[in-house]
């Protein structure tokens, strides 16, 4: 039992270990990324009804047709398979940033500039940081997942102070790649704790596709006859990664028992 709790520890040091050492390799190796005027123009900025850049708005709100209701079946305890209270408590701010996006991103879109960009992005960074440290809870150690959950929201508050005081984007973007890379690698390693486990590669391709669509705003934009750009398309395949992950919370059952905050 000893041995098995200092292979735990020495695992714990290896993954903060690693995390720390590409933490200062994208500080050192990488430019500083400022806020860029051009960051705020969309392909589509059409007005209807008065209301400016209207599908980039409206667009934003299947975030919450999806959040409020994952949130509520979260906390009722009775139809999502998830059996650690550390889960439970992950998936809810899940959710919880999922519907506030709807929020933020409708407000920032409305008029975007650098002031409001900042509520755009701090539900996202929210919900990237909840899941990666669920999926540490359900694939290695709870108090693992825990831990990581509470670092990487001060890591939040970290990323907004430099973006503030600093004009430094960098550790902002890192919330929107490192899961690209993250969550399909934890996938691999770890075995699955519950059934289902697919939902977790779905969400991982509408995550990297909504990626791709903003980064070709204008392409989409007229391939599709000028009818949505892919930044409304991104707000969409987004809105199907916490969907996706709800199906399999919905669906899935214990596949491995494990202990509490053991592997």
């Amino acid at each position: 039992m000893m041995q098995f709790e200092l292979v735990k520890r020495e695992n714990r040091v290896r993954v903060w270990g690693g995390a720390l050492l590409l933490f200062l390799f994208v500080m050192l190796a990488t430019p500083r990324i400022p806020h860029s005027p051009s960051l705020h123009l969309f392909a589509d900025m059409r007005n209807f009804l008065g209301v400016p850049n209207t599908l980039n708005v409206l667009t934003s709100f299947p975030f919450l047709l999806i959040g409020v209701p994952g949130l509520v079946l979260c906390l009722s305890g009775s139809c999502f398979g998830i059996s650690l209270k550390g889960e439970v408590w992950g998936w809810a701010l899940y959710y919880a940033g999922a519907a506030a996006a709807a929020f933020g991103s409708a407000y920032y879109h409305l008029k975007p500039d650098d002031e409001r960009v900042i509520w755009d992005r701090l539900p996202m960074m929210i919900s990237a940081s909840s899941v990666l440290s669920n999926l540490l809870i359900e694939r290695y150690d709870e108090r693992m997942g825990i831990t990581c959950l509470f670092s990487l929201l001060m890591l939040v508050l970290v990323s907004i102070a430099c973006e503030r005081t600093f004009d430094d984007l960098r550790l902002c973007m890192m919330f929107y790649f490192v899961p690209c890379v993250a969550i399909p690698a934890m996938v691999f390693l770890f075995p699955p704790k519950y059934t289902h486990s697919r939902y977790w590669f779905w969400a991982t391709g509408f995550y990297l596709l909504a990626r791709f669509v903003a980064i070709a705003d204008k392409r989409v934009y007229g391939v599709t006859r000028y009818v949505i750009s892919g930044h409304s398309l991104e707000h969409l395949c987004l809105a199907m990664v916490p969907m996706m992950l709800t199906l399999m919370l919905w669906f899935r059952n214990i596949k491995i028992a494990r202990a509490e905050g053991k592997v």
